[in-house]
């Protein structure tokens, strides 16, 4: 066999089979060509035809693979983007909320008052003054201490109520003995019943003498007149003082009393023994019970007020007699009334509002007010028991504006229910 038919035979042989389907997928004209003209030979044809197949399903399932990521990821980002857009519109709208704090609206027992303010002071308060002139030649005590009825206070100089004393001591003496001879002379005659009489008196206005110049030096000492607390020292070791001058203020510290004055129209159904509270005005969280004690009979013609004297009860600590206090007469009583916070309302002209807190939409309604006490006023109409008024923030408020509350306020309302 020659070279040339060698190369003949060779030609259907496998790798010239491969590198016609090379040619089938990468130029299918060409092997359309190459089909025909292997087309005498059946097996070969529908060999190269089911590659054919086979290699368009699988750059089918390639193309739909792509395509399906691509989609996927396309979703994705589309959902993404939708969510973003969400949290942005969201964000947005927090911003635009008005912050504002809120309170329920709850119910409270409530009460009106009269008031008036006056000074919290002791009903026994005295100044000791001086009965003598002297110097002060010893000062005992000081301002604040406690004292007891006759305890000395002061010692003026003693020199010349000593003296006195001394000599009156033997005036006295002089006189007794006198007396006591005359008294036996006119037994026996020989002294007149005049002299006798004139003996008797002399000893007596001795023995005054002696009591005049015990009293004066008595009054070298200066006592307490009843048990108390000193509350003024106005007198200095070595200072002379005259008849009448003041040298100390005693005081008892219990009862304390505030004489307040009101009109004639507002004491005509008090009584005697009626409640009050005693409010001291440098801090008005600190209180005590008190009672009507006395009521004046008559009106000042002058003020045209009445004087009403109030017994403190129960007085704290850091109450100091002087204290200003405002002192609130009961006048009516009113149990479970529906009240708001002073500060959620707000005065237009002749009218009140509240805003309310509905689900981050503030909404403004008209109220009317009844009975006001400390922190709290009374709302007779316009709102209910458990909504939430708006305490801070109003100023900025139109009906139907959005508001939000604090982080820490919401937590606070979730945690109280």
């Amino acid at each position: 066999m020659s070279d040339h038919e060698h190369t003949t035979q060779a030609t259907p042989e496998a790798p010239s089979m491969d590198a016609t389907e090379t040619i089938e997928v990468a130029a299918p004209a060409a092997s359309e060509r190459a089909t025909e003209t292997s087309s005498a030979d059946g097996a070969p044809t529908r060999s190269r035809r089911r590659r054919w197949v086979i290699a368009g399903l699988a750059v089918a399932i390639t193309l739909g693979g792509v395509f399906a990521v691509y989609a996927a990821k396309s979703g994705a980002a589309d959902a993404q983007q939708a969510t973003a857009d969400e949290m942005t519109a969201d964000a947005k709208a927090e911003e635009e909320a008005i912050p504002v704090e809120t309170t329920a609206v709850e119910r409270a027992d409530l009460a009106s008052y009269i008031s008036a303010t006056a000074n919290l002071v002791p009903e026994t308060e005295v100044q000791v003054l001086a009965e003598r002139e002297g110097r002060v030649a010893r000062l005992l005590v000081e301002e604040g201490e406690r004292v007891t009825a006759g305890q000395v206070l002061a010692e003026l100089a003693k020199g010349d109520a000593e003296i006195a004393r001394q000599k009156a001591e033997v005036q006295l003496k002089n006189a007794e003995l006198n007396f006591s001879r005359t008294s036996k002379l006119v037994d026996e005659g020989l002294v007149s019943p005049q002299d006798h009489d004139k003996a008797e008196m002399e000893l007596g206005v001795a023995r005054q003498e002696l009591a005049e110049a015990e009293w004066r030096l008595e009054k070298a000492q200066i006592r307490a007149p009843f048990t108390g607390r000193l509350t003024k020292r106005l007198v200095q070791p070595g200072q002379d003082v005259r008849v009448a001058d003041e040298l100390f203020t005693v005081a008892q510290f219990e009862p304390l009393v505030a004489r307040i004055y009101l009109a004639e129209k507002d004491v005509l159904d008090l009584t005697e023994g009626r409640p009050v509270r005693i409010v001291l005005k440098a801090d008005e969280s600190i209180e005590a019970p008190g009672k009507i004690r006395r009521i004046s009979p008559v009106v000042d013609p002058a003020t045209g007020t009445v004087k009403v004297t109030v017994e403190a009860l129960k007085v704290p600590p850091k109450v100091r007699p002087g204290a200003f206090v405002r002192v609130d007469v009961v006048r009516e009583r009113r149990a479970g009334a529906l009240v708001v916070p002073k500060e959620s309302v707000v005065r237009e002209l002749q009218k009140t509002y509240v805003f309310i807190d509905d689900g981050g939409t503030a909404e403004k309604r008209a109220i009317e007010l009844g009975l006001e006490e400390g922190a709290v006023v009374q709302a007779l109409s316009g709102v209910e028991e458990g909504e939430r008024v708006i305490t801070a923030g109003q100023g900025a408020l139109k009906d139907g504006s959005a508001v939000r509350e604090p982080a820490v306020q919401v937590a606070e309302k979730v945690a109280a229910r």
